[in-house]
């Protein structure tokens, strides 16, 4: 009787996992932020991110005059439809001053000392229906503040410098920097955040730099620093804007942005988030034309469905001028989906979302299975920044539908 009952549940448990009938394959673009918008000179540095309740956040850095060192706010809008209609944008980083410029940026033209930059957001959903959001000002100072309304109003924000002077034990760092894009929380409850970090001796004060995380185990009261997880070495020359993704088995790994001679994305493994990371190494798969990538679970075999991760960035290696140094930025074009269906072993699927001049990049997922590309596009060459648009589409657009998620 015992043995019928277990044999019974399996059964039901089984037939519960059905595959949905395929739906029509769709793609669609929303512009989120457009250049010019609200006295800002261009939006750049993309993030999205869905809560758990469904809410879809989309957040950017607003730059009044464009550069990196200048006057920046951090934008959000919300969506309460699975990306169809959009909130109107909101600034959600405010910390009392007076600031003090990063002195590296001092030493670069046109750089005001009066301009507060508000750089490098991180936005975290909570699975108990928090958002985590880390942000820095100056490339100097790091603050945590979070959201118990899915990005509605947000707390007063907390210093948290403190976490990251730690790692000038191992690596003198003048300038940090959070993320950027979204992170994770692992199935253990532990927030993970990317960072990277900089001597600020090197072009734009951003290099020379490496790569490391910080981790929380309290949902945010209390941080700490891990390894360092890509140092800066001859053949992993200034490892910086870094995505997660927890593995199916509980790891973590880092995909980075690097401007290695290899031109290809970086990626190191940890047991835990934070220390004991594997020797990285190159991708051959996922190009590296210097820009930032996204990174997001689709599914797992927990939930149902085959183990899938979707990775975003502009797949190029090309120049228009047709001389491509080693190590050097090529076309920022070509922003494209890849699938993979074992854990970043291999990605056996690339589709295109905007072949035409495109950039930054981030990746969610919504509860009914729409996948959301965050990006930066342009409307000629050169830096893509004329407007950060949000690409609406589902699994069976990407794959041409040969792959259909399943529904419990």
């Amino acid at each position: 009787m015992k043995l019928l009952t277990c044999c019974t549940l399996l059964s039901l448990a089984l037939a519960s996992v059905v595959p949905a009938r395929a739906a029509e394959p769709f793609l669609e673009k929303i512009d989120l932020f457009k250049a010019g918008e609200n006295g800002y000179k261009l939006q750049h540095i993309p993030g999205i991110v869905v809560t758990a309740k469904g809410t879809v956040l989309a957040w950017c850095e607003a730059r009044l005059k464009g550069g990196d060192w200048d006057q920046i706010d951090i934008l959000l809008r919300r969506s309460t439809d699975d990306g169809k209609t959009w909130s109107e944008a909101k600034k959600i980083a405010d910390v009392p001053g007076p600031h003090t410029k990063n002195p590296f940026s001092l030493v670069m033209k046109n750089v005001d000392p009066k301009d507060v930059t508000y750089n490098n957001p991180v936005l975290i959903a909570d699975k108990d229906g928090t958002v985590h959001m880390l942000f820095c000002i100056e490339y100097m100072r790091c603050f945590y503040q979070q959201s118990k309304d899915d990005g509605v109003t947000w707390s007063t924000p907390v210093e948290i410098t403190a976490t990251l002077e730690k790692f000038k034990m191992d690596y003198d760092w003048k300038v940090l920097a959070t993320g950027p894009n979204h992170s994770i929380q692992t199935k253990s409850g532990r927030l993970v955040v990317p960072v990277w970090l900089s001597t600020g001796t090197g072009g734009n004060a951003h290099r020379p730099s490496v790569t490391s995380t910080i981790y929380s185990d309290d949902l945010g009261k209390t941080w700490v620093a891990g390894d360092i997880a890509v140092p800066c070495t001859e053949e992993w020359i200034n490892p910086n804007e870094t995505v997660a993704i927890e593995l199916a088995d509980g790891s973590v790994m880092l995909n980075v942005r690097s401007e290695s001679k290899a031109h290809r994305r970086l990626t190191t493994i940890s047991k835990d988030g934070a220390t004991g990371w594997s020797t990285p190494k190159f991708d051959d798969a996922l190009l590296e034309p210097i820009c930032m990538g996204g990174i997001v679970r689709y599914s797992t075999e927990a939930t149902g469905g085959k183990n899938r991760i979707l990775f975003s960035n502009p797949d190029n290696l090309k120049k228009a001028t047709g001389k491509g140094e080693p190590g050097k930025n090529r076309d920022r074009r070509n922003v494209s989906v890849k699938l993979s269906y074992d854990e970043g072993k291999t990605w056996t699927v690339n589709k295109a979302i905007e072949p035409e001049w495109s950039a930054y990049s981030d990746i969610a997922v919504t509860k009914s299975g729409t996948i959301l590309c965050f990006y930066g596009r342009g409307e000629k060459a050169g830096f893509a920044g004329d407007k950060l648009t949000v690409a609406r589409f589902n699994l069976e657009w990407l794959t041409d539908g040969k792959d259909v998620p399943q529904k419990k």
